[in-house]
């Protein structure tokens, strides 16, 4: 399972500057910058994540690395979906949509296929790891 730093926010200030500097990828694995607005603060948070393309969808996993608790973007998201991506040198608004029922079922399972460690962090909690859409706003 994959370790979380001791200090997250300055191992993703580091990985942000490095992305918006070379798209810097995140041990090889595709990566984008989501922005959202926190449901308490109203501040913008920008985290760096791992994203999936299947069927023309965006998908991000909300693994949080197999933690118990969901993590606090995907929180964020259920008081405000409206998102900021950064991606392959472009930025745009788009709205977060949690998938739900079997459309989360079969693209959590295709996805761990592809990437095994999501199936790892599945089967080590008890929450059901949310998978969300991320649809470009124009």
């Amino acid at each position: 399972m994959a370790q979380i730093p001791a200090d997250l926010n300055a191992a993703n200030a580091k990985t942000i500057a490095e992305f918006r500097a070379n798209g810097r990828r995140l041990e090889g694995r595709p990566l984008l910058l989501l922005t959202t607005k926190g449901r308490h603060s109203g501040r913008h948070y920008t985290n760096p994540m791992m994203y999936v393309r299947l069927d023309d969808r965006l998908l991000v996993v909300a693994s949080a690395a197999g933690a118990e608790r969901d993590p606090d973007w995907l929180r964020n998201l259920s008081a405000d979906p409206a998102v900021t991506v950064e991606i392959d040198g472009e930025e745009y608004p788009a709205t977060a949509r949690p998938t739900t029922g079997s459309d989360r079922d079969g693209l959590f399972e295709r996805i761990a296929a592809q990437y095994p460690f999501f199936a790892d962090h599945q089967a080590g909690i008890e929450r059901r790891i949310p998978v969300v859409e991320l649809v470009r706003r124009d």
